[in-house]
């Protein structure tokens, strides 16, 4: 199964058949429950896949890892102290994380701390050298540049198109990823020079592409220099005992004739430190040779002893596992928490669908049409912290404004609770004002 699963409830109270009597009474107590809940003023964080304290503690051996001199050396007898080696990063790590990438070593670059960077320079050495050795600037091309963005979605990718000016087409998700006859109907258009994916655990739907999406993505029909950036954020990271099966993009690409269709990014932000890990890069030989030549006049290299610190902590593939294995058991209550309050408090109510993830970072909540900026605002009223509403949409503009992120990861699970219940209670003041307005009654 691909899709991520929907939670309902059968309970039949669904507010919209209520009496506009009953629905006002409702909306009365809720309201009163949302006040009790502002004068406690206890602040809670739901805005960002921040890992929590513990997570992160879970690889302070990192902190010592590579504590002498003696240690400081590679296997080819190097000092990772001082200038050294390939701009690719080391061969241990880039062997080290080849597995969880889906590419030879040799077609991996690893560098510091932030995939968004690489994914960042890739979109402008595009720009404004090409998409490939030889090729026109994307810039020189056509004006505007396009790029498909699947949303919801992660809004870093979506700023990095409105930084550059890449006009940005929206795609929906079909539970299995992008809806693709849309995909390839735009993919056709030379203009279209890139586009964004989250392919396993999707943020924030949490969804994983099927076989047949990922097979549509590398044939389809598109510019030659059209990009896939994938961004496999969550590649191991599970919320249950078994993992989702994404299949490899680049040997789809390959088979499809289109080899270097896709640029698959990763980093160990929500592995080891999130802001003191590696961010990496794995392509086509030809796209390696392409980024490294133009990498090359930005840096003379990567920070080497961290790599050299993530491979004596991690060690291979297994390693990696069982870190995440630590991960997934200290993140699963607190994604349950959030379950288990909202089929509670929301189910059966007619208002609201959320998603049960089983990776990644985030659940995605979907109120009724016009109201997410509302239960949002009166979340941060009662000292919630939201992303604001339609940052998950290209320009920050939810069409239908009802998607709503929630990031349980840093809160302790009892704080999730009390966080996800006290926006329960947001969505229901804000939806039954919407449903009384419907029906012509404002106050």
């Amino acid at each position: 199964m691909t899709q991520s699963d929907s939670v309902a409830s059968a309970e039949p109270r669904e507010l919209v058949r209520l009496s506009t009597d009953a629905l006002r009474e409702f909306r009365d107590r809720e309201r009163a429950r949302y006040e009790a809940i502002k004068a406690r003023a206890i602040p809670f964080n739901l805005a960002r896949g921040k890992p929590a304290t513990e997570q992160v503690a879970l690889a302070n051996q990192l902190l010592t890892a590579v504590a002498t001199p003696e240690q400081c050396w590679t296997e080819d007898g190097n000092d990772c102290r001082n200038y050294y080696g390939s701009p690719q990063g080391l061969i241990e790590v880039r062997r080290l994380f080849a597995p969880m990438l889906g590419a030879p070593p040799e077609q991996v670059l690893v560098a510091n701390n932030s995939s968004l960077a690489l994914m960042h320079d890739a979109v402008v050495y595009a720009l404004l050298t090409g998409a490939r050795d030889g090729a026109a600037p994307w810039r020189d091309q056509h004006r505007p540049i396009r790029f498909l963005c699947p949303s919801p979605g992660y809004d870093r990718h979506f700023q990095i198109c409105e930084q550059y000016g890449i006009e940005m087409i929206a795609v929906p998700l079909t539970g299995a990823g992008p809806d693709m006859d849309e995909v390839e109907r735009l993919a056709a258009d030379p203009a279209v020079k890139g586009m964004w994916c989250v392919p396993k655990y999707s943020n924030p739907t949490g969804e994983t592409y099927s076989s047949e999406t990922v097979a549509r993505l590398a044939r389809m029909g598109a510019a030659g220099d059209f990009r896939l950036f994938w961004d496999n954020a969550y590649a191991v990271h599970d919320l249950t005992g078994r993992s989702d099966r994404l299949d490899n993009v680049l040997d789809a690409c390959a088979a499809a004739g289109n080899p270097d269709r896709a640029l698959v990014f990763g980093s160990t932000s929500k592995i080891t430190f999130a802001q003191a890990g590696l961010g990496m890069l794995a392509t086509s030989a030809a796209n390696m040779r392409w980024f490294v030549s133009r990498q090359s006049t930005r840096t003379i290299g990567p920070d080497k002893l961290n790599q050299l610190r993530h491979v004596l902590v991690l060690r291979d593939d297994a390693g990696i596992s069982a870190h995440m294995e630590q991960q997934r058991r200290l993140l699963e209550p607190k994604f349950a928490a959030v379950q288990e309050v909202f089929k509670a408090r929301l189910g059966g109510t007619g208002v609201a669908a959320w998603t049960q993830p089983r990776g990644g970072y985030f659940v995605s909540l979907d109120v009724l049409d016009a109201c997410a900026q509302r239960v949002v605002a009166l979340a941060k009223g009662a000292g919630i912290e939201m992303v604001p509403a339609g940052r998950t949409f290209p320009y920050g503009r939810d069409p239908r404004d009802r998607n709503i992120r929630i990031a349980p990861s840093f809160p302790s699970a009892d704080e999730v609770r009390a966080a996800v219940d006290a926006l329960a209670t947001c969505v229901l003041v804000a939806t039954t004002e919407r449903l009384l307005a419907d029906r012509g009654v404002n106050a």
